[in-house]
């Protein structure tokens, strides 16, 4: 299991610590998105992060900032609850300051067992998220000579991407608007996503 991720600067510094994926014990945390008005946020944001976690944010995104939040709102126990109250959160907040669509976001998040993904946006716009519908077709992307790295990768591998880097005829299956995906042992389950004030 592994997750990659290549930044778009929105305004913070280009740096290591800024860079996804973001990790706190045995989670990964990536994030294609954007918190509207962060600036005017950040502060409250912050401030409501435990302690214990608040020590362990290095960098200055809106991302981090956002795993974090997730973390502190329940994540460890679960996932989908984590993330909803971490979004209600910030929409909240976002409202309360005059911000019309404070959240765009997709997630990608892992646990070392399990894949979770997130497809929301406040004005239900989002990002495209994509996940892979085997592994076999995957692998006829690959020519032959090159497929030794793959053989890796159980039959019941799956790959959630932002876009499809292929335009393979029924590899891709998009993740609808206001989504939830958990993926483990190739099974793939999905349920809606709302947020939740905390």
């Amino acid at each position: 299991m592994f997750l990659a991720h290549v930044r778009a600067a929105t305004g913070t510094s280009i740096q290591q610590t800024n860079c996804h994926p973001f990790r706190y014990g045995h989670w990964l945390f990536v994030h294609n998105g954007v918190v509207r008005g962060i600036d005017s946020l950040r502060r409250a944001l912050t401030l409501e992060i435990d302690q214990e976690l608040f020590s362990e944010i290095h960098g200055t995104t809106d991302s981090e900032l956002m795993f974090y939040l997730a973390l502190h709102f329940g994540m460890d126990d679960d996932v989908h609850t984590g993330v909803a109250r971490m979004v209600g959160f910030v929409e909240d907040l976002g409202r309360e300051s005059g911000i019309e669509h404070p959240m765009q976001m997709t997630l990608g998040i892992a646990d070392g067992e399990r894949l979770y993904a997130f497809r929301y946006s406040s004005e239900h716009q989002s990002r495209t998220l994509y996940h892979s519908k085997s592994m076999e077709a995957v692998k006829k992307l690959v020519p032959p000579e090159r497929r030794e790295y793959l053989d890796e990768f159980t039959d019941d591998s799956l790959a959630i991407v932002s876009e499809p880097f292929s335009d393979l005829p029924g590899l891709w299956q998009e993740i609808p608007e206001s989504t939830f995906l958990s993926i483990e042992s190739g099974r793939v389950e999905s349920r809606d996503f709302m947020p939740v004030s905390p």
